[in-house]
């Protein structure tokens, strides 16, 4: 195997071997990839133009959407190794796993089902706790928006927010004591039109 991808997931700091990690974005994409090449096809003509109308490309496949899939396929494999189980997660909290289950179904953490067993996000845990102003955003956090886009909003930099002059993730924005009400605002429009 490639020494390059060893390095490159050693600072990372994602523990897989890079067979593993190969093998989860095989399984990212073969999730992600779309089994029509034409997603048009899925609909009646009138669906069609209902979806077209609302600014939709149903367009067949291009070349030039390769890297964006490849962009998310990359994101998603990451997301999913570097996530925690709920046994990992009432470790780290020093809680039982049931008060992490619950936890989950109350909106107090993020996670989704793999295979039958829940992964919890990593970008949501500090130390030995939960990321400050935590349930304040993921209650602001629209029900439809999948983990991997919240955890992209959550590790990204957003020029509303800066520590020290310099744009920050909401992460790193409340890891610094920023106040989580400038998040949620941020937050809430999360699949929103711009």
């Amino acid at each position: 195997m490639s020494p390059a991808l060893e390095a490159v997931l050693a600072r990372a700091g994602l523990q897989v071997t890079p067979d593993e990690f190969l093998s989860l974005v095989a399984d990212a994409a073969k999730r992600l990839a779309p089994p029509h090449p034409d997603p048009g096809g899925y609909f009646s003509p009138d669906q069609r133009e209902a979806l077209v109308e609302v600014g939709l490309d149903l367009g067949p496949h291009r070349p030039s959407d390769d890297q964006g899939r490849a962009r998310t396929v990359v994101a998603h494999a990451v997301l999913r190794d570097s996530a925690l189980t709920v046994a990992d997660a009432a470790r780290q909290l020093g809680v039982d796993t049931s008060r992490i289950r619950h936890r989950l179904g109350v909106g107090r953490l993020v996670g989704w089902k793999d295979r039958g067993s829940w992964r919890l996000p990593a970008w949501q845990f500090a130390g030995d706790g939960v990321l400050p102003g935590l349930e304040a955003v993921l209650a602001a956090v629209p029900a439809d928006q999948p983990a991997l886009v919240v955890a992209g909003f959550m590790t990204t930099e957003q020029e509303d927010l800066s520590v020290d002059g310099e744009p920050t993730s909401p992460r790193e924005w409340l890891l610094a004591g920023g106040d989580p009400r400038r998040v949620t605002a941020l937050a809430a429009q999360l699949g929103t039109p711009a």
